[in-house]
């Protein structure tokens, strides 16, 4: 029971304030819910088959910074974001309550923090409630940003003439910050290379903050 809080505590906390952020029109929870079930499988699922593809075809050197580049950005950082993505795109966005921007970054989040429940749940119970902790202030947060940043995108391509462009920049963004927090994580062979990790999850959080803002300000219910 004390593992199951420690894994899912987090989860709670970012998804009651992303919530509290959608300030002018609340998203019926039903359809929060199923987001954050299809995060939770469906998004889980296709890492996983794309995830078996890659330990199939690629052999990476766990001291080589080029193959650990690779494993961050490609096998990693690619395929989690384009299974959350996947979602958004083709469950949420085309959906009648997704009809204002800040809607892009609500559905993200659901999504990115069903996805993190799962994951998070198989490392605490691998590793216990100090894998817990740690990951509420590293892993967790940083799903939740790059989801953020994903979601900002996509609710600005939803209500855009340029509505490909948004979509895959959002991705191409959650992939970049994903992949460089990732990648200095990846790296730990190099002394002190985690701290880049920080750094780029501080960045995730600051732009996120401001994505929050943004749209808050550009609500068609406001």
């Amino acid at each position: 029971m004390n593992l199951l809080l420690v894994a899912l505590a987090p989860i709670v906390t970012i998804i009651i304030y992303i919530y509290n952020k959608d300030m002018y029109e609340k998203e019926p929870k039903i359809l929060l819910f199923y987001n954050f079930i299809l995060g939770a499988v469906i998004s889980v699922i296709i890492t996983t088959i794309i995830s078996l593809l890659y330990n199939y075809t690629l052999i990476l050197d766990d001291y080589s910074i080029t193959h650990q580049f690779i494993n961050a950005f490609l096998v990693v950082a690619l395929t989690e974001e384009f299974s959350k993505y996947v979602i958004v795109r083709y469950f949420s966005q085309p959906n009648k309550d997704f009809n204002e921007p800040f809607d892009g970054i609500m559905y993200a989040v659901m999504v990115s923090m069903g996805f993190a429940a799962t994951e998070n749940l198989l490392y605490v119970y691998q590793g216990g409630i100090q894998s817990g902790i740690l990951r509420a202030f590293t892993a967790v947060p940083a799903h939740a940003s790059f989801a953020i940043i994903m979601g900002y995108f996509m609710g600005k391509a939803k209500f855009s003439k340029h509505r490909i462009k948004y979509n895959l920049l959002g991705l191409l963004l959650a992939m970049l910050f994903h992949g460089t927090y990732d990648f200095f994580l990846f790296i730990d062979f190099i002394p002190g290379i985690w701290t880049g990790a920080f750094v780029s999850l501080l960045l995730g959080i600051w732009f996120s903050i401001k994505g929050i803002k943004k749209h808050q300000e550009k609500s068609y219910f406001k």
